[in-house]
């Protein structure tokens, strides 16, 4: 009778809950919180939850998205309270929106990402960043479930920019990196495998990856937008 679409965010500690482990929180929120989920038919019927482009376990983010089938028509913002008030602290729902007509997986073309080097300065970040961006493929190799593929982690990025973490006292250069969506999508850890391999990046300590945004991408400007703005503006 009605679908919504929900931008919710891994932060802090969740940020290694694994997709599978938000899944179960997140059925287990909907019941908590009385939401009125639709489900399928058939012998073992599933509440209707649609998953998109989730992040890798580890990667903190702040743009995550799913949709849900609803048996009768609710307010968003209320289903945004109780699910969030349901939802343990670092597992947030930022945002709920009635969706409308359009498949919100077909609006998820980039990713904007945030890494954090700790120990890295920013003139040895900006030498590797420098050695990437003049090459014009890197090639990647990650372990899938049919083994080993090489990936050109060089072609889906966009934008590759650094500045320095301010916050921090020690050295710790910030990565703003925006990635096309391909198939299967470069990930915060295939740029980084590239930086080593095309400009020599050495990593003191464990880098943090946060996603800040996903939707449409601007190709010309290196910029991704918000999905939901279509249903949020939608008269």
């Amino acid at each position: 009778m009605q679908k919504l679409r929900i931008r919710y965010a891994k932060r802090g500690r969740l940020r290694f809950t694994s997709h599978r482990d938000f899944a179960r929180a997140f059925e287990r929120a909907v019941r908590r919180a009385g939401i009125p989920i639709a489900f399928s038919s058939g012998f073992t019927p599933h509440p209707k939850i649609s998953y998109a482009n989730a992040s890798p376990t580890g990667a903190a983010s702040e743009a995550e998205y799913l949709e849900i089938g609803m048996t009768r028509a609710c307010d968003a913002a209320q289903v945004r309270e109780a699910l969030d008030a349901a939802l343990p602290a670092g597992l947030d729902i930022v945002d709920v929106v009635v969706a409308r007509p359009g498949a919100l997986a077909d609006r998820l073309q980039g990713s904007e990402w945030q890494i954090a080097l700790p120990g890295v300065t920013v003139e040895h970040a900006s030498s590797a960043v420098a050695g990437f961006l003049a090459a014009d493929e890197v090639l990647v190799e990650r372990m899938m479930k049919r083994g080993l593929r090489t990936l050109d982690c060089r072609s889906a990025v966009q934008r590759l920019a650094v500045r320095l973490d301010d916050t921090s006292a020690a050295p710790c250069a910030i990565l703003d990196v925006v990635v096309r969506h391909d198939t299967p999508s470069i990930r915060p850890d295939d740029v980084l495998a590239g930086l080593r391999s095309s400009g020599g990046l050495e990593l003191e300590q464990t880098p943090i990856a946060t996603r800040l945004a996903q939707g449409p991408l601007d190709t010309d400007e290196g910029t991704v937008g918000d999905p939901l703005a279509f249903d949020r503006d939608a008269p």
